[in-house]
Order: C-alpha cells, then structure tokens, then sequence
C-alpha cells in the first residue's frame, strides 16, 4: 500500500491543491502553457510532506527556491516562493483539520 493510499480523503484533496498550485501559481520556468502538466509533480510529495508536518511558510519558500535555484536551474524569486507558500498552508488549513 503506498502512501497516497493511506491518505484521507481531505489530505488527497490537498495532495492535488499543492499539484495544482505548483502548477499554475509557482511555474518557476514559466511552461504551465505548453510543457506536459505533470512538470512538476515530483516534487509534490515533499511540498506535502512539509505542509501535513506543519512547516511554516519561510521554511517551505525555501525549499521551493531551492528547487528553482539548484534542481531546476533558474534564477528565482524568494518572493514568490514566500507568496506561493503561505497560499500552500491557507489551502491546507482549508483541507486538513489542526490537531
């Protein structure tokens, strides 16, 4: 049984919130208009990963700038990575109730 077999159904619908948001809000390389969607999918089981272990929003904007900078290669923005995490945990405080 794999993990995202074991997931409720409020953390499957975040699973597919942070798909969705890396999509078409983080877009580091600006391809969500022509590239295949799944671009960014491997790196969706860490982004939820850090969000179901309650990181905060500086400690997820930077691991996605450090995926922008060093996995993919591209000059970044922590800014955005910022914005981008914060709207991360507002869609996990929607989808996962606190403890």
């Amino acid at each position: 049984m794999t993990r995202r077999e074991r997931m409720t159904e409020k953390q499957e619908d975040l699973y597919k919130s942070v798909d969705d948001i890396l999509w078409n809000d983080w877009d580091p390389i600006g391809v969500n208009d022509v590239a295949p969607r799944d671009e960014y999918q491997s790196y969706v089981p860490e982004i939820f990963s850090l969000l179901i272990q309650n990181r905060t929003d500086e400690e997820i904007a930077d691991r996605l700038y450090k995926i922008e900078t060093e996995t993919i290669g591209v000059i970044g923005s922590r800014e955005h990575c910022l914005m981008i995490a914060k709207k991360l945990i507002e869609e996990k405080n929607k989808n996962v109730p606190q403890k």
